[in-house]
């Protein structure tokens, strides 16, 4: 059955298109991430894994948001990024919880 759950639901894993997700920033570079990746309720090693599956759909120099709420995300949403040659923008507190990431795909 598909999973029909959106980007404001826990342990969703899904994509949403950037307009779909709610966000209250005035920082600019959140507002053109192309997609959010929503891996809230997931533990590691899974939100790197998603990362990894989803950062390959992108053109270089594009983003993409990845939400995740695992304490370890912290370190290896970073190390990743670092390993793989790709940027990490900016990171910012969810308000329900967890961490917003903005990776920029480099390589």
């Amino acid at each position: 059955m598909p999973n029909s759950r959106t980007a404001e639901q826990p342990n969703s894993g899904n994509m949403t298109k950037n307009a779909d997700r709610t966000s209250n920033t005035d920082d600019a570079r959140w507002d053109t991430a192309a997609f959010t990746v929503d891996a809230r309720g997931r533990r590691c090693p899974l939100p790197v894994i998603e990362l990894a599956r989803r950062i390959g759909e992108l053109d270089r120099d594009t983003t993409l948001v990845l939400w995740a709420d695992d304490p370890a995300a912290d370190l290896d949403v970073p190390a990743w990024c670092r390993m793989r040659s790709h940027e990490l923008v900016a990171t910012r507190p969810l308000p329900t919880g967890g961490t917003a990431y903005l990776v920029r795909r480099l390589a």
